[in-house]
């Protein structure tokens, strides 16, 4: 018999999975040409070369029991953690150290290592619908009460009155995802100006320490000019998690950092919690020859032109077709408002047409629906029909 925690988990099994796992099925039976999936975001752009370059070089010039083994600390390699902090310090001008720096099984495993050294049982998690569903499972896995705030469909900003009325003596952390996965939206240093100062207040109101988590694997994926804000300089208790895998096409790869600022409250400790975290929580230490790789590849991004000619040609294909969604200023997602209130009603009729998107439930956000065009460009412009003829049963 699994465990109790468990069995809730598995009847609520990821949506995004299942409809990927919807899509292999389908094109054995209709070709993949002729599937339409826009379920996962696994980059479709290759890793640049110099990953390629990277990993021979590191191959044949490193000793293979050094590469292949564990690191000195569950932290990661000194230099490659010196080496991230540099790169930071140089791009948004901060004056991060090596120890700043803890190397990570991706955004995930960052996310739940961060988790496990802050959280304790009813602490509360605050996190801004539409989100990213795993959230809820990261916060459930230390027993700990993830809070939404309702999502503000009219530009996915996070609604901050009633983000100031839900906090309490409980709120631990707040995550904020932005560039943002689903919508695509990127908050605002206004929103993140104004978001600081309600957390100020209410640390002091409460003499707690609150702490924002910015989970960060779309930093690098930005259009038209649009900056991102680097949160550690809005608000002390500020800790970045960032993934390589959107940004050089690595998802597989599962590496990533956490950035844990001296001006957070108690950092040192927070720091050491995280090592102990990395190690407990089975991770041991990030992969070895991918912190070496990404270590080379800190000035590497991948091919934004092609996500950027996805997004223009998909959002303009599907407002010509009727439907209602705002133009992502990042990521490579379209939040789209479902013609009917019952949006897993429309995502099963746009399997008729082979089109496979995710309802916007599993993002907290019913309603709408996610389609990730991290995809082929044949398979936006092929698709394009299809979404037409479903289309002609609503409008």
């Amino acid at each position: 018999m699994i465990a109790e925690k468990m069995k809730n988990m598995v009847a609520n099994s990821s949506a995004i999975r299942a409809m990927f796992e919807e899509g292999n099925r389908l094109a054995k039976i209709y070709g993949a040409e002729n599937v339409y999936d826009f379920s996962l975001g696994n980059p479709n752009v290759p890793a640049p070369e110099a990953v390629k370059k990277a990993i021979l070089e590191l191959l044949d010039e490193t000793d293979p029991v050094v590469l292949h083994g564990y690191t000195n600390s569950n932290c990661g390699y000194a230099d490659v953690r010196e080496a991230v902090a540099a790169s930071l310090n140089e791009r948004f001008g901060t004056s991060f150290e090596g120890k700043n720096i803890v190397m990570t099984v991706g955004a995930a495993g960052g996310l739940n290592v961060i988790l496990k050294s802050l959280i304790n049982p009813g602490d509360e998690v605050i996190a801004f619908a539409p989100y990213f569903g795993e959230y809820r499972s990261y916060t459930n896995n230390y027993d700990g009460v993830l809070v939404e705030i309702s999502p503000n469909t009219v530009d996915f900003q996070p609604k901050l009155d009633e983000f100031e009325q839900k906090i309490t003596p409980k709120t631990k952390a707040v995550i904020v995802n932005t560039p943002n996965n689903p919508t695509g939206v990127v908050y605002s240093e206004d929103t993140i100006k104004k978001m600081a100062a309600i957390m100020e207040a209410k640390q002091k109101e409460y003499g707690t320490d609150i702490f924002l988590i910015s989970d960060e694997p779309y930093r690098e994926l930005a259009y038209d000019g649009v900056e991102v804000p680097y949160l550690t300089k809005y608000y002390a208790n500020t800790i970045v998690g960032y993934s390589y895998s959107k940004s050089l096409s690595l998802p597989g790869e599962r590496i990533g950092y956490l950035v844990i600022p001296d001006e957070v409250t108690d950092s040192a400790d927070v720091l050491s919690a995280a090592n102990v975290a990395t190690r407990i929580l089975g991770f041991v230490n990030a992969p070895t020859l991918q912190q070496k790789v990404v270590a080379k590849c800190l000035n590497e991004k991948t091919d934004l032109s092609f996500y950027d000619r996805n997004r223009e040609d998909l959002y303009n294909g599907l407002k010509d077709c009727g439907f209602e969604c705002i133009k992502p200023q990042g990521a490579f997602y379209l939040f789209v408002k479902s013609p009917i209130p019952d949006e897993k009603e429309f995502c099963q009729a746009a399997k008729k047409y082979n089109i496979l998107i995710v309802p916007g439930s599993s993002f907290a956000c019913p309603g709408y629906v996610r389609l990730a065009y991290c995809v082929s460009h044949d398979t936006i412009v092929n698709s394009l029909p299809k979404f037409k003829e479903l289309a002609k049963e609503y409008f």
